[in-house]
């Protein structure tokens, strides 16, 4: 197959375009190949000859109206240069708990980006994965300021970031799924000590602060943040990964 993805330069992008092209021609997606999901430049010849298009497009900016337009924008020039290309499957990676909260730009985006998707000519796979393995070292730092990072106790159930990857090209080499099941790592874990642990993995001395006035906020306590019963579980554990670093 051909298939191309969209955030091959990030993390869970550049894992996916790597499983990929074991067995299948891999495009890769990104502004500094010559393709801006933004401006659709390079998107057309891009996608020509694609049967399938993985999207791990993200965005880190905190303000609300800046986050919809990207992730709209994007994906609305993404869907039609599919729908023009003849592309049969787009398969998206989006958030578990996505639709529960609120408050937060960047699930407004995603929300938006589902909606578009959903709505869109294009035959889909979404797969809400939960946050990953490394989320702790990337709240450290987001938060961190002279040597203290305010870390949310959030109660999440961490993935490995190969194990989402790996599912991503499972997927887009099937048929349209829709609304795929959860995807979760195999066990619940405070984010404020998956932060700790490592830090002190990776020789990282920075105090830490347990606080809900923090980048992320009360909306996402409790289970909000956690796989539905059904949930597909992925087999690395935090321990696992966390070994590796």
């Amino acid at each position: 197959m051909r298939i191309a993805v969209a955030g091959a330069t990030g993390n869970i992008g550049g894992l996916a375009a790597a499983a990929l092209q074991v067995q299948h021609e891999v495009v890769k997606i990104s502004r500094s190949r010559g393709v801006d999901l933004v401006t659709a430049d390079g998107l057309d010849a891009a996608l020509e000859g694609v049967n399938a298009v993985i999207d791990t497009m993200s965005y880190e900016g905190a303000d609300r109206e800046a986050a919809e337009r990207y992730f709209g924008t994007a994906t609305e020039n993404l869907l039609a240069a599919e729908n023009r290309a003849g592309v049969r499957h787009h398969v998206l990676l989006s958030i578990v708990g996505v639709d529960r909260v609120k408050g937060n730009a960047h699930y407004y985006g995603k929300r938006m980006q589902e909606d578009i998707v959903n709505k869109g000519q294009v035959p889909w796979t979404i797969l809400r994965a939960t946050q990953f393995h490394d989320f702790g070292a990337t709240m450290v730092d987001w938060s961190e300021q002279d040597g203290i990072a305010a870390i949310p106790p959030l109660l999440v159930q961490p993935i490995a970031p190969q194990d989402v990857a790996d599912v991503l090209t499972e997927l887009a080499t099937g048929t349209p799924q829709g609304l795929y099941r959860d995807l979760a790592g195999p066990e619940p874990q405070d984010l404020v000590d998956m932060a700790r642990r490592t830090n002190a993995a990776r020789g990282r001395s920075i105090r830490l602060l347990p606080t809900w006035s923090s980048v992320l906020g009360v909306e996402m306590a409790g289970n909000v943040l956690l796989p539905g019963e059904d949930a597909r579980i992925a087999p690395t554990t935090f321990d696992e990964w966390l070994a590796l670093q």
